[in-house]
């Protein structure tokens, strides 16, 4: 792969990272429920619904 390449599929990757971490916060937003992170070597909870997706039009891409 030359560079050009690699940086399309970096692109290509990321894009997809979006749009599944998206499609799982409308999902859990639906639900009322938690996603689980780790903050400084800690787990926190956090509601769905306290969080904003990146791209307001998620949801139309299903």
């Amino acid at each position: 792969m030359n560079k050009e390449e690699v940086e399309i599929m970096q692109d290509k990757i990321v894009k997809g990272v979006e749009l599944a971490y998206n499609r799982l916060l409308i999902e859990k937003q639906k639900d009322d429920s938690e996603l689980v992170f780790s903050s400084n070597g800690k787990i926190v909870n956090i509601k769905a619904r306290d969080l904003v997706r990146k791209d307001k039009d998620a949801s139309v891409n299903k």
